[in-house]
């Protein structure tokens, strides 16, 4: 028998055990017991109903039996309606001959008991249904106090109930902000478009949904992007219906202008992809679609369709897929803009450097740049070879301290300046010293290093080196036999004092020699224990003895790419072989030229 503290302790156990328990079923051992041991009752019921009337499942207990029936079940009973309550719970205390079969799936239990009568309570747990707690009582029992039990265990219940969910959601906003908090880490981390949309995809699924769809909004409609999918066969499926089904087209190119998700199942999705039992649809649950559009600093760039084949209550809320919409379109966005800050930077680098360099017989030449920053500021490096009115050629390289539009401008100036005049046959030196006199005159506020090397076939095969420099490092050149020398060069950088003459240094290249003239970029470059690749130049230079300019000037620079783990400087090299001329080529060297001009 169980008296009042009895009572009282078991409500306040039943507290407790909520506190632990994640759904109310669980708590019925703890609210059957004492109401069974409660004077005059042999059986308890319990039933949960969901707000159409439809019952989901029933739990009966008896004060003899070995352990609870369990009636789980998705019966549609319309005559309960009768029964659920609009607001407080309501007590219902009759025989079980009165009760009807329509309102009272109980029954089947409750007339296997001895006693006569029933004292029931049906209540509200929450807006999407409702519940009962049915007893059989004989003659003995006190109704009354029967009763007043019920309704003080329903009270508990409820409360226990609205404990359980606070505290699900609870832990559901807490995955759900781990969620988006990691989605922002992993999104954020890629600045290439495609790499950012596939990682949408990828970390949607299987937390928010069972497949993910992203698009890109593009002028001519969505464009098809990225697609998952729990399973590889529905992947497959979604891919294709991603890149060329109708219904979906049409249907994206009219979600342009929400902010909400949209959720669309049955007979909303007749016609899609995703309707019925095929790959892309269909599934042990209804499937729901749902499309978020992205919008990111007041455009749209594209949208997030997601699949769900899952229990209504796992789907995720508007608010939550808004958040995932948001952290994905401004990642997306920073994407798309910093592929386009990355087309603007090359194609006006590609401004600043020839586009491409002369033809002459006897020469080999060619260029290379490797871009160091990975901000994709413009960098100050340039390079050229300039063909003179006397048959020599004038290659020049420089660099421009720092980076950015300033440092562009410069660059523009130095190689420009420096073109004009060497074409005009300006001798390396005064051609310095007139880019520098122009560099003060400018109030530049950057300084800049460039060499300028004037290469002359001679009669006897030879080329005449007349190097310039103005603190640029100093060129190598690739003898023909593998051996490394360096071309002596010295001068004051530009741009620091307003009058400066710069000295020539003469020296001289046979054929298969190789003229290497690069920026420091390329000496600077580091490797993690603090190797400079200016310590290694000379082997790796040696080693691509017998190689065209191409390759020594492309392998150069990867190396250096590959060798340095810090240093993120430009690296530009200019790369000249010499392979001689015969007089078949056509082309005869300047000191026979000016014997025939003094003949004539």
């Amino acid at each position: 028998m169980v008296d009042d503290d009895t009572w009282s302790g078991a409500l306040h156990r039943l507290w407790q055990a909520a506190s632990r328990a994640e759904e109310v079923a669980a708590l019925a051992d703890d609210v059957y017991a004492p109401l069974l041991a409660t004077p005059g009752v042999h059986l308890v019921v319990g039933t949960r109903w969901d707000e159409d009337a439809t019952l989901r499942y029933m739990r009966a207990l008896g004060a003899d039996g070995d352990g609870p029936v369990i009636v789980a079940t998705a019966r549609s009973m319309p005559g309960a309606a009768v029964r659920e309550p609009d607001g407080e719970p309501v007590v219902t205390r009759a025989s079980v001959d009165e009760l009807d079969d329509a309102a009272w799936p109980e029954v089947e239990f409750l007339r296997q008991s001895p006693g006569a009568s029933v004292v029931a309570c049906t209540f509200r747990l929450d807006r999407s249904g409702w519940a009962g707690l049915s007893v059989a009582v004989d003659a003995s029992a006190d109704t009354e106090g029967v009763a007043r039990r019920l309704a003080q265990a329903v009270d508990v219940i409820v409360a226990c109930h609205t404990g359980i969910l606070q505290r699900g959601r609870e832990a559901r906003r807490g995955a759900d902000d781990a969620l988006l908090a990691e989605a922002s880490l992993q999104m954020d981390s890629s600045l290439d478009v495609e790499d950012t949309l596939r990682r949408v995809a990828r970390i949607a699924v299987p937390a928010v949904a069972d497949g993910c769809l992203v698009h890109l909004l593009r002028k001519d409609g969505p464009e098809f992007v990225a697609a998952t999918h729990v399973a590889v066969q529905q992947q497959r499926a979604l891919e294709e219906a991603g890149r060329d089904d109708p219904w979906l087209t049409a249907l994206l190119a009219r979600r342009d202008d929400g902010d909400q998700a949209l959720f669309l199942t049955g007979a909303a999705l007749e016609g899609s992809p995703f309707a019925g039992p095929g790959p892309a649809g269909g599934g042990r649950h209804p499937t729901v679609v749902s499309v978020s559009t992205l919008h990111a600093r007041g455009r749209v760039v594209g949208s997030i369709t997601f699949v769900y084949q899952r229990p209504e209550d796992r789907l995720p809320d508007s608010a939550f897929l808004g958040s995932l919409a948001t952290r994905a379109a401004l990642a997306i966005d920073n994407a798309l803009l910093y592929e386009l800050r990355r087309h603007a930077v090359l194609s006006l680098q590609e401004h600043l450097l020839p586009s491409q360099l002369p033809a002459v017989k006897g020469w080999d030449l060619s260029a290379s740049y490797e871009v160091g920053d990975p901000m994709l500021d413009v960098g100050g490096d340039f390079y050229d070879a300039v063909p003179r009115p006397d048959g020599s050629i004038a290659l020049l390289i420089g660099d421009v301290c720092g980076r950015g539009a300033e440092a562009a401008a410069l660059t523009g100036l130095a190689r420009h300046t420096l073109r004009t005049l060497l074409e005009e046959g300006t001798d390396p030196g005064t051609a310095l010293s007139r880019l520098n006199r122009a560099l003060r005159q400018e109030g530049a506020t950057r300084f800049l290093t460039a060499v300028v090397v004037t290469v002359t076939p001679r009669a006897d095969g030879t080329v005449l080196l007349t190097t310039c420099s103005a603190g640029h490092p100093r060129p190598l050149v690739l003898r023909a036999d593998g051996s490394i020398g360096e071309v002596v060069s010295g001068g004051l950088l530009l741009g620091i004092l307003d009058d400066v003459s710069y000295e020539s240094h003469e020296d001289s290249l046979t054929p298969g020699d190789t003229l290497v003239l690069f920026t420091d970029g390329l000496t600077e470059s580091r490797e993690a224990d603090g190797t400079y690749f200016e310590s290694v130049l000379p082997g790796r230079l040696s080693a691509l003895r017998g190689s065209d300019a191409a390759h020594v000037a492309e392998s150069l620079a990867r190396q250096a790419r590959t060798f340095r783990a810090s240093g993120q400087d430009d690296i530009a090299l200019l790369v000249a072989r010499w392979n001689g001329i015969t007089p078949s080529d056509g082309l005869l060297p300047l000191e026979t030229l000016l014997e025939q001009a003094a003949l004539r």
